[in-house]
Formats: C-alpha cells, structure tokens, sequence
C-alpha cells in the first residue's frame, strides 16, 4: 500500500511516501508538516526512510522521522548529511512488498535516484519526471539539462510501456498510462 503522507499540506514540501508492507518505508519525508504523526495515523513502526534525493523540501523532516523511529536513511550518496547508508545505480532495495531497481538519474541533483519495481510496474521518480509530461529543474545546484536528458531516456529504455504506476517528487501521481507521461518529459527536456 502507497500513500502520500503530504497529501493537502500547504507547505514547502515534497510528496512523502509511505510504503507499508513487509519492509516498511517512508520515500522522502518531506519538509514543514508533522512528517512523524503522519506515519504513526498509519503504521506502528517503520524499518527505513529511502531518500530520491537531498533537496531541503525532500528531506527537511528527516532527522525527526529518523529519530523518531530509530531508523537508518538510505540514499545515493552517504557523505550527504542525513544520509546513513549508501545505494548503489542498479541495486535492488526491498520497499514495501516488493524489490525496486535504483537506478541513479542525475540532472536535477547529482545524487538523485529512481526506484522501479518491474512485476507490479511501480516507479517512483523523484523530481526527474512529473505528470503531463514535466521534468525537474535543472537551473539549481547540481543541475544539467543535458544530464537530466540522458536519465529521462534511460529512465523510458528500463520501464518501458508496461508502466503502471509513477510516484512523483510534486504534484498528481500518475495511474492511466505513466508512460506517456516519460515520454512527453523526455520530449519537453529537449526543446
């Protein structure tokens, strides 16, 4: 089960995922909303939080939830601050019920990540690709139009069209065709 804990905020936050099942995680705590109590309306423990990356809106409750349930952070770069374990392009970390591909996507920020879980079709995206075809920004810290091209289009080779869920850093998840959403993004970052 997947739910976006920042769903209605009105704050400078990211969405923040709660994923419960056998592993139970929180991708990206967001930022400026009781991150904490969220995950205690749904779950009585949680066994990681799984970072896309370090933006401040992606991570600014991070050492609470942290604290608050005893848990290590999982994200690309382990020198990052917050960051206690390190994921490397290409493992597979359990979330949830199921085993997601990291795959690391630079552009928006150097350390982003990607999580892809190829028997339910379930990307979570980051900030790399939103719905209707969006993408991250590239005119902060860290970002590269170029970049951030090539990892939308390796991002499309490793889905593919059997997409059937993205979990987006901001805005709307996207249930009815998420593929097309890459594929407009892809299109977009170009122009």
């Amino acid at each position: 089960m997947i739910t976006n804990l920042a769903q209605g905020q009105r704050v400078f936050t990211s969405n923040a995922f709660l994923i419960d099942g056998d592993r139970t995680v929180v991708v990206d705590p967001g930022n400026d909303f009781d991150a904490v109590a969220a995950v205690r309306e749904r779950v009585d423990d949680l066994d990681a939080v799984i970072v896309t990356h370090t933006h401040p809106d992606h991570v600014g409750n991070l050492d609470a939830v942290k604290e608050a349930f005893g848990v290590e952070a999982w994200g690309f770069d382990a020198s990052q601050p917050g960051i206690d374990r390190a994921i490397e392009d290409g493992e597979t970390v359990r979330m949830g019920d199921h085993d997601y591909l990291a795959l690391h996507t630079p552009g928006h920020k150097d350390d982003h990540l990607c999580f892809y879980a190829r028997d339910p079709g379930i990307l979570f995206a980051g900030d790399l690709v939103f719905a209707n075809g969006s993408f991250g920004r590239t005119d902060l810290a860290e970002g590269d139009r170029r970049t951030l091209i090539e990892s939308i289009d390796r991002l499309r080779e490793t889905v593919g069209d059997d997409l059937a869920e993205m979990h987006t850093g901001h805005g709307p998840s996207v249930t009815t065709t998420p593929a097309h959403d890459l594929e407009l993004a892809s299109q977009a970052a170009r122009f």
